[in-house]
């Protein structure tokens, strides 16, 4: 029972209604984005406060998100962040803003006073997005996507190849959605999952190996894409590469590494405050150390020291736009 949890653990991916990564693929995040990508809300306010009082206007929208998400509901000071955002452009935070009109504040009765309604911040991102959308910008397509709910634009941007509305066809398609026969439904998931894969979306790299495990038994395939998303810095490819190394649990045939498995395994520690991770650090560390020398520990320290200063910090890669 234990390790089927383990295994459910370093598989699962958290399925939201929303959007694209926390920070543009090939972009390098904020200390103050980082810390949020960490959920490591307080001490990501605290950074992102710096930064979005110097200018940055990503870091207006992120500090925006983590007001919002910590307090559960929409306040004036996390919509204070959004507007300056929104007034310099930013499109997620004009979607926020107009999603506000359905925010728990209004239940709360509550909400904050503001000099544009939700219907009309969505208005201008949807001014802003759809011509740019309607030349072919896979991104605009994608925000068109979250503005109208139409899957429709979500089906444009992935064949443009928008790697986060790929995943999000995957996972339509998975959930039944759209109009596809049943011995299709199976193919066209694996082909968006595969797609954003290899669009270099970590989220997708694991959804695609637990599919060819599933479903095409190719164990060479799915080890590379389990690899590549921990070298991502995805927790969960993290949790998952380091616990086949060590084989806790043994699964998807890694050769057994005690060494790299203990040490990327520790990587998780730097997540302390983040997402409950160190419950399972504290389960798994142990039960591969016993296997261990102390010689193996030591070389895993150096090892793990090493992969932290090539490698990108780690994330839980949440959606930019958070319900």
């Amino acid at each position: 029972m234990l390790r089927i949890r383990r295994f459910v653990f370093a598989l699962i991916i958290s399925i939201h209604t929303v959007t694209v990564l926390a920070t543009p693929q090939g972009s390098v995040p904020t200390l103050g984005v980082t810390l949020y990508n960490q959920l490591k809300i307080d001490s990501a306010i605290s950074e992102l406060e710096k930064e979005a009082q110097s200018g940055n206007v990503e870091s207006q929208y992120y500090l925006g998100e983590a007001l919002r998400n910590r307090n559960r509901f929409m306040t004036s000071e996390a919509q204070k962040w959004y507007e300056l955002a929104a007034s310099q452009g930013n499109l997620y935070a004009m979607i926020q803003l107009g999603r506000s009109g359905n925010d728990l504040c209004k239940i709360m009765s509550n909400c904050p006073e503001s000099g544009k309604s939700p219907a009309n911040w969505l208005q201008d991102a949807r001014r802003l997005a759809e011509p740019k959308a309607e030349q072919g910008d896979a991104e605009a397509m994608y925000i068109m996507y979250e503005i109208t709910l139409n899957r429709d634009w979500l089906e444009r941007s992935a064949n443009a190849g928008h790697s986060i509305a790929q995943f999000w066809m995957a996972i339509g398609d998975k959930q039944g959605e759209g109009f596809l026969l049943p011995w299709k439904r199976k193919e066209a998931v694996g082909n968006w999952f595969k797609a954003s894969a290899e669009g270099g979306n970590p989220r997708a790299m694991m959804e695609y190996a637990a599919y060819l495990y599933e479903n095409e038994g190719d164990l060479k395939v799915a080890r590379r894409w389990i690899q590549l998303a921990a070298e991502k810095g995805y927790k969960s490819g993290v949790s998952s590469y380091g616990a086949y190394l060590a084989h806790a649990p043994d699964r998807f045939g890694f050769e057994l590494d005690l060494v790299k498995g203990y040490a990327i395994t520790s990587l998780l520690r730097e997540l302390d405050g983040g997402g409950n991770v160190q419950v399972y650090v504290e389960e798994v560390l142990p039960e591969i150390a016993e296997k261990m020398t102390p010689q193996q520990i030591k070389e895993a320290e150096v090892f793990s020291a090493q992969w932290k200063k090539t490698h990108p910090p780690l994330s839980f890669f949440p959606d930019k736009l958070s319900r």
